[in-house]
């Protein structure tokens, strides 16, 4: 080799090792030289939370009209029409009077002849419900929602609770003046004195002084929970379904389904790694028909299966929507070829 080519190799490396130490800036503490310090835009992106005195709102507005549009569209499947809800979600709308508005106190909540409770008898703050529709809704494409129609839909549900009215465009600057007719505006404790803090308003000392039990301690209590054998693969093998954070552990459930139907080894990964099993069992309703009434209705229809497993759909099996599932044709014909043959291969 050259000493030409062994200087510009040398060359480049030195200028790899100096682009490596620029991007590794030193953060402090125990671990310096690892990472560096997150730009103005990423956190911009990650930090969209919206506190009660309506800091983080971002530009834009909304109005009832508008938000009929998108409840109508993106919404309604789920929640109702009218913000009943359906047999799976709780509903959003009823409970609260033109009393609560004026009062800022939900009547309804001191009753124990009520029959339940909803959204908006319990919301305290507008900017949560805000906030939460930005963030997580619609369930199936979380924070797809321009934050126009996030203005709109917030709106147009306070509409439906007969919090403002048909005319009325939700906005940053008129946020203050729907917080001030929520029914239970009012409701929220702070005796507790954890929130709110000093910034606002707060003033109470929290109880976080208590002392740990160090002598004659009572001994922990052992929590135990069993499946019975006809219930233990209800939901698939719970030991390949362990939450990505938290100490959530499965137990393995999968020993009784594969000594009863070794043929459906096969499809079970699929129906886990796509999480299938949230809302279908083997015979019993859960959110969706089970996948013996699938197998029972559509015998020998595979095709017809893997093309609605793929782009979705709502009214075959009730109101509730099954989204578009993110899943290969191959996949998809595999679960819908064990569906069509009845789950026995």
């Amino acid at each position: 080799m050259s000493s030409s080519r062994k200087a510009g190799q040398a060359a480049a490396l030195l200028a790899l090792v100096w682009a490596l130490g620029a991007q590794a800036q030193p953060t402090g503490g125990k671990y310096t030289g690892i990472g560096r310090t997150a730009t103005p835009a990423e956190v911009a992106a990650w930090d969209i939370d919206v506190r009660p005195d309506f800091k983080g709102l971002p530009a834009g507005s909304g109005s009832v009209a508008a938000g009929q549009q998108v409840w109508e569209g993106k919404c309604a499947g789920c929640h109702g029409v009218f913000g009943e809800s359906n047999e799976v979600f709780n509903p959003i709308v009823g409970g609260t009077t033109a009393e609560d508005v004026v009062k800022g106190r939900v009547g309804s909540l001191v009753r124990n002849d009520y029959p339940g409770r909803t959204t908006l008898m319990k919301l305290s703050s507008v900017a949560s419900l805000w906030d939460y529709v930005r963030r997580a809704m619609p369930w199936n494409t979380p924070k797809s929602l321009s934050v126009d129609e996030v203005y709109a839909v917030t709106a147009y549900m306070l509409n439906l609770g007969g919090v403002l009215p048909d005319d009325f465009t939700l906005s940053g600057k008129s946020m203050a003046q729907a917080q001030q007719r929520l029914p239970n505006r009012n409701g929220m404790t702070t005796q507790h004195a954890l929130w709110p803090g000093k910034e606002f308003g707060g003033t109470a000392r929290p109880d976080v002084a208590a002392l740990p039990c160090m002598s004659n301690c009572v001994a922990p209590a052992a929590r135990q929970s069993t499946i019975p054998a006809f219930a233990r693969n209800s939901h698939g093998n719970l030991a390949e379904q362990n939450r990505l954070v938290g100490p959530q552990r499965g137990v393995e459930t999968a020993q009784v389904a594969q000594a009863a139907a070794p043929a459906s080894e096969s499809v079970q990964p699929l129906l886990q790694k796509h999480s299938c099993s949230a809302c279908h069992a083997a015979d019993a309703k859960l959110v969706g028909p089970s996948w013996a009434d699938i197998g029972k209705k559509h015998p020998g229809q595979a095709g017809y299966l893997a093309a609605k497993i793929r782009s979705g759909g709502v009214g075959a099996w009730g109101a509730i929507p099954m989204p578009p599932q993110s899943l290969s044709e191959e996949e998809a014909a595999r679960i819908a070829t064990w569906l069509a043959q009845g789950m026995s291969r």
